[in-house]
């Protein structure tokens, strides 16, 4: 028995090293990944752009197809609706961004804010929520054709956007889905950035009617349960998600800090489509544009309309040749 003893006691002994070196191995751990690496702001701003009018925007937001939106606060394993609201004044649209998370619980995002200044020039900012990217990040989309609801955005019959979507009641198109990691989720999200528009960064808010706006309005649940989450108390010493990407990235770096000035140096892809008028693998819509042309084009009336399939069956006829002199002679 004694014999027994000593040997548990040395097995114990032994143990007690490897089981301080394994707790010594797990109190280093890495941070968990950024709230605002799930939603890309230009993504929103181009998609904006794309809209036929603000419900059709929070459609796009909110689009299982394209997947815009990869923000699962409440972490229910699905992602959350963003609803869209917006507040008018003056020459002024203030359109929030929120995620729903719960009954009556919403955590702004992000917000867009559209003015018109005295020269009738129209500047859109596209501003990510302090607590999801951290102070100043802001994004300005200049488009190559101006969104088609802004010829009624400054007419006296406008009526706002409010959503009537809330927490457990979904409009009909709204299909939840699972969020991918972030570094997935943004390689999947470029593909539905419109390249031929700019997109360029400023620490510098234009609408002062906006600030005075939000302060009002703004949402924050999310934030209120979970203070320590906000991005300067997990990056401290860093200004914004822009900068903490420079930072993390230096091979990216440079390139980074000159889009601070000259936008994103985004290549201009000539075949580009928006996400409404693309045939891609897996899905079912397809765009009915070029059929009306085709229809109502005086100048095919009396034309055959071919194919590219229908030109390779017209080869045979030249064959029949041969034979019919063979028959002469």
């Amino acid at each position: 028995m004694k014999m027994i003893r000593k040997f548990v006691i040395l097995l114990l002994i032994l143990a007690i090293p490897s089981a301080v070196l394994a707790q010594d191995t797990t109190t280093v751990e890495a941070k968990s990944e950024e709230i605002g690496d799930n939603l890309d702001l230009e993504a929103v701003a181009s998609i904006f752009g794309e809209a036929e009018d603000l419900e059709d925007f929070e459609k796009r937001l909110n689009d299982p197809e394209t997947q815009i939106n990869n923000l699962d606060l409440n972490e229910d394993g699905e992602v959350d609706f963003l609803r869209v609201m917006e507040t008018v004044k003056d020459n002024t649209h203030f359109i929030a961004i929120q995620a729903v998370i719960g009954e009556d619980q919403y955590q702004d995002v992000a917000s867009i804010e559209v003015e018109k200044d005295s020269s009738g020039e129209t500047s859109v900012q596209v501003v990510g929520d302090v607590y999801m990217y951290g102070p100043n990040y802001i994004c300005e989309p200049v488009y190559v054709h101006p969104p088609v609801f802004f010829g009624i955005f400054w007419t006296p019959y406008y009526s706002p956007w409010y959503s009537p979507w809330y927490y457990g009641h979904h409009p009909h198109y709204y299909r939840p889905w699972s969020p991918y990691p972030s570094r997935r989720y943004r390689t999947n999200v470029s593909v539905n950035i419109n390249v031929n528009n700019s997109y360029s960064y400023t620490s510098v808010r234009k609408s002062k009617t906006s600030v005075d706006i939000q302060k009002k309005n703004r949402r924050n649940d999310y934030e209120k349960k979970n203070p320590d989450q906000s991005f300067s108390k997990r990056n401290p010493g860093v200004e914004n998600s822009r900068q903490l990407r420079r930072d993390t990235a230096p091979e990216n770096r440079s390139k980074d800090e000159k889009s601070i000035d000259k936008g994103s140096d985004r290549k201009v892809k000539e075949d580009w489509k928006p996400s409404s008028e693309r045939n891609e693998p897996g899905k079912d819509k397809v765009s009915p544009a070029p059929k009306t042309p085709k229809n109502n084009d005086p100048s095919l009336k009396g034309k055959p309309q071919t194919t590219p399939k229908s030109t390779p069956k017209a080869k045979p006829a030249p064959q029949a040749k041969p034979k019919t002199q063979g028959k002469k002679r």
